[in-house]
């Protein structure tokens, strides 16, 4: 196992690895307990997955959660959860905590934002109140919210861009990162348990990509995550930018492929080596009546979902399928139940725990690439001919 030197009780071990792809089974140990990898991380925006409860959560199979810094600096604010005793005791979940840095948020959500070497200043989505947000304070943001790993603050540019766009984005990106490197050490003890995890960039520009990804490596931090991806591009450029970049990674440290949620990108970024994924989707498109299946997503508000008097996927062992038919989700969302909601995403969430289970069983026992063709049998992406909303 291998730990990063400035901080203590996190680490990393690869156990498995499939001979015919990049895929590896791992083990992350946190402070709040051991993550088995490779995993999704369910998304609490705002320090809670909507509608569940933590309890919930926890019986879909998620070991950890994604909790957003942009948000909870504007509220409830960090004094509050520094009162509280940490964002683990103010959520109620005792298990592991990934925080993100705000940056992605900053560019997306708030108005008026203003991008200089000292970081990143903007007025609130919310209330127009004007913050700055650099390296070093999001580092100490994170630090106060206790998370079991923290990100650095990274400069995303987004689709379109032009290249050098991208490549000014990216080599601030690596000096923002020492800067938050340096923070981490000065701010918190090793008795903190808090991990950094650093972010390479590079657009869609296989040679950025590499070159960032190899920057990263060379660079204290415990583990590395690739961002930038999925934001729009076409399926097999985000999978050649894994090829550029995952190779110049560490094989000791786990990878984290930020904002990937559907099935079948989960399967594509573990064969080409990537640890941890984290999404908003599958609850956000729960509370809009898209469910998994093992044949692909549906609309539960289709009106041939009416007189389905048996589970939504009768495959799933989530309590939604255990408990309910598709007839009675359909009409919990016809009806404008919030109990709807709430059904459609323990049953999503389950769908991907368990897509995560096949994947490291199948690694283990070196069938990963028969599962993996197996699954793109039977399962039918939105948009794919043979596919049924």
């Amino acid at each position: 196992m291998t730990t990063c030197a400035s901080v203590e009780r996190f680490g990393f071990a690869v156990i498995d690895r499939d001979a015919q792809t990049w895929g590896r089974r791992g083990r992350m140990t946190t402070p709040h307990g051991a993550v088995e990898t490779p995993a999704f991380m369910p998304v609490g925006t705002q320090a809670t997955v909507k509608t569940l409860l933590p309890t919930e959560v926890r019986r879909t199979g998620a070991e950890i959660l994604l909790a957003n810094t942009y948000h909870l600096m504007l509220r409830p604010g960090p004094e509050v959860l520094r009162r509280a005793g940490g964002l683990h005791a103010f959520m109620g979940w005792d298990g592991p905590i990934l925080t993100d840095s705000g940056g992605f948020q900053v560019f997306s959500l708030a108005h008026q934002t203003k991008v200089t070497e000292r970081g990143v200043a903007f007025r609130s989505h919310i209330d127009g109140d004007r913050y700055d947000l650099t390296p070093e304070r999001a580092v100490a943001l994170q630090l106060t919210f206790g998370a079991d790993i923290i990100m650095a603050l990274d400069h995303f540019v987004g689709l379109p861009a032009p290249r050098d766009a991208v490549a000014a984005s990216t080599e601030r990106t690596h000096r923002w990162l020492e800067r938050c490197i340096a923070a981490q050490r000065s701010l918190a003890g090793a008795e903190r348990g808090s991990a950094l995890f650093g972010i390479c960039q590079g657009g869609m520009e296989a040679d950025l990509r590499r070159d960032s990804a190899a920057r990263l490596a060379d660079t204290d931090v415990a583990g590395c995550a690739i961002g930038g991806l999925s934001v729009g591009e076409p399926k097999p450029v985000m999978a050649a930018m894994l090829e550029a970049a995952v190779p110049q990674l560490p094989d000791d440290k786990p990878r984290y492929l930020m904002g990937v949620g559907s099935p079948e990108d989960l399967w594509e970024g573990v064969a080409r080596g990537v640890d941890l994924f984290d999404c908003v989707l599958p609850t956000r498109l729960a509370r809009n009546g898209a469910l998994f299946t093992s044949a692909g997503r549906i609309d539960i508000r289709r009106a041939r979902f009416r007189d389905v008097h048996r589970p939504v996927d009768e495959t799933c062992d989530c309590d939604t399928c255990r408990g309910f038919t598709a007839a009675y989700l359909h009409h919990l969302f016809k009806a404008k139940e919030v109990l709807g909601l709430r059904l459609a995403s323990v049953h999503n969430l389950r769908f991907l725990a368990r897509e995560m289970a096949t994947i490291r069983a199948a690694i283990s026992s070196s069938t990963f690439e028969r599962a993996r063709v197996s699954f793109h049998d039977r399962y039918r992406p939105v948009g794919a001919a043979g596919s049924r909303p």
